[in-house]
């Protein structure tokens, strides 16, 4: 025996100890611990549905498989309950109904998958339940799921104790956490419901649906640091996306004229209950649109989908009542910040929003290192942000935050952006987009010095991107949502983690 395995089977429980000793007996009954497939009829869900009181104990008989989450054998005897996806129901096993299996059934475990087959009844306890005809071992579980204990008071209300709570754990054993948490499989239902109506809300509207590269040979789209690998045949480096922006808005140069992508982006940065670092974005656009198109598409879309998953326009969210109902409210990025701070960012310098940073006690990591659209976006994330509970819109972003978005008609140190901020937290950024090359060649010269500079998040020269637009583009509205983020607001959860199956976690030890 190896040192390695060794080590592994003194590391083993009682319980798992016990339940390959079961695994054993079983296979020595030539029963196999693991089956190749099962045939059933009926998920629990429809089974419970099939029966009528006026049928007695002679109801239909089904076929169900599941987990078995909970088993109580008594003597003669035994109870439990299967889950499968739809829910759960009991089964009651005697000896006498199946005398050739009882061994088998001796050896059963809690969170082991077993097949049923049997009529379905109600107990003298009011509970629909199959009687067993026939049971199958699909899968045992070598391993008892941290389920906790349940405790029922004399009202009915129930509570777990122990069990997997710590969220470390739960993130990193998401398999567990779904397992014994049918709430958390909820979230992940709803997140397939909400990216489903998304797609019927664009393909109804003749936007097509398109893929991009994750691999790319420059970044853009965002300031953002990327992550970086080599592809050894064309020996180059490359970098996962950061966003799918510049090559959606090719593919409007090549003449498609409304597009969209749902993908996975990239980025290289810290993580919080907000962020991590492989995200899920929405990014669309249309031709011949510009950012008022963006805001009524995001209205509608937006305020159908919370409707589509309440049956109204509101969600109330720590005390507070969300409403989606059309038209949304909008601030002005400049007034906005004015009102609750006396500067105009368009015009104060540097030292003018330190200070007023400082004031607010600031928590940036280093004032003294940020200039230009840093510390304008730090004011407004200052001043601005947290005011932002009901659903808003905040329009008209100065340039230097902007490099990618087109210049106010109004008002030249501006961009034609909004960005729709709910609950306190941004959920989308959209632009009427910069469609002129030589203009956008001026911008991205600007990150450049930007970034030699210091600033390893400015924008890369994209010589391509600016090629495609000097074939033209039309007048376009754009427009980025994260998926995470608006899974958060509808399932009301306040970590990010909470809605990504499986987010980034340091390395086990």
């Amino acid at each position: 025996m190896s040192a390695e395995r060794a080590s592994a089977e003194d590391e083993r429980s009682y319980v798992e100890t016990a339940r390959r000793e079961n695994r054993a007996a079983v296979e020595a009954l030539g029963v196999p611990a693991f089956a190749y497939r099962f045939e059933r009829s009926h998920t629990s869900a429809e089974a419970l549905a099939l029966y009528d009181d006026a049928m007695g104990e002679e109801g239909p008989e089904v076929v169900v498989a599941g987990r078995l989450v909970s088993w109580r054998p008594k003597g003669k005897v035994a109870f439990g309950h299967l889950e499968d996806t739809a829910g759960q129901i009991q089964i009651y096993i005697k000896r006498d109904d199946l005398p050739l299996a009882w061994p088998l059934v001796n050896l059963l475990d809690l969170d082991d998958y077993i097949g049923v087959t049997g009529r379905v009844f109600r107990t003298r306890a009011g509970e629909i339940t199959i009687r067993t005809s026939a049971v199958a071992l699909l899968a045992k579980s070598l391993r008892p799921l941290p389920r906790g204990k349940t405790v029922t008071d004399p009202e009915g209300r129930t509570q777990v104790f122990g069990g997997l709570t710590d969220p470390e754990v739960r993130f990193r054993q998401r398999y567990a956490d779904l397992a014994v948490h049918p709430e958390v499989r909820d979230i992940f239902r709803l997140r397939a419901r909400t990216v489903g109506y998304i797609r019927r809300f664009l393909d109804d509207r003749q936007f097509l649906e398109v893929e991009t590269p994750v691999l790319q040979p420059l970044y853009g789209g965002a300031a953002a640091r990327p992550f970086v690998t080599h592809h050894n045949a064309l020996d180059t480096r490359l970098y996962l996306r950061i966003a799918d922006e510049l090559y959606l808005k090719r593919l409007l140069v090549g003449g498609f004229e409304r597009v969209y992508e749902i993908g996975h982006d990239f980025r290289n940065e810290g993580m919080d209950r907000t962020h991590n670092p492989e995200f899920t974005m929405l990014e669309l656009y249309q031709a011949y649109a510009d950012y008022e198109d963006m805001m009524r598409l995001t209205e509608e879309l937006l305020s159908g989908l919370v409707q589509h998953c309440t049956g109204g326009h509101a969600l109330e969210r720590g005390g507070v009542t969300l409403d989606f109902t059309p038209p949304f409210a909008r601030v002005d990025f400049v007034e906005g910040i004015r009102a609750r701070s006396a500067l105009d960012v368009r015009s104060a310098s540097d030292p003018e929003m330190r200070d007023a940073l400082r004031r607010t006690g600031s928590e940036a990591a280093d004032l003294g290192t940020l200039s230009g659209g840093k510390l304008q976006d730090e004011v407004f994330k200052q001043f601005l942000e947290p005011h932002l509970l009901q659903p808003t819109f905040v329009l008209d972003y100065p340039k230097p935050l902007s490099p990618l978005a087109r210049e106010h008609r109004s008002d030249p140190s501006l961009t034609e952006r909004f960005e729709l901020f709910v609950g306190g937290r941004e959920l989308v950024n959209a632009f009427s987009e910069l469609n002129d090359p030589d203009e956008q060649r001026r911008r991205f010269e600007e990150q450049v010095r930007q970034r030699a500079a210091g600033d390893d998040e400015a924008h890369a020269f994209d010589a391509d991107y600016i090629r495609a637009l000097e074939y033209g583009m039309p007048p376009t509205g754009g427009l980025g949502m994260g998926i995470d983020r608006l899974i958060m607001t509808l399932a009301g959860q306040e970590s990010i983690r909470e809605v990504i199956l499986f987010p980034a976690m340091r390395p086990e030890s």
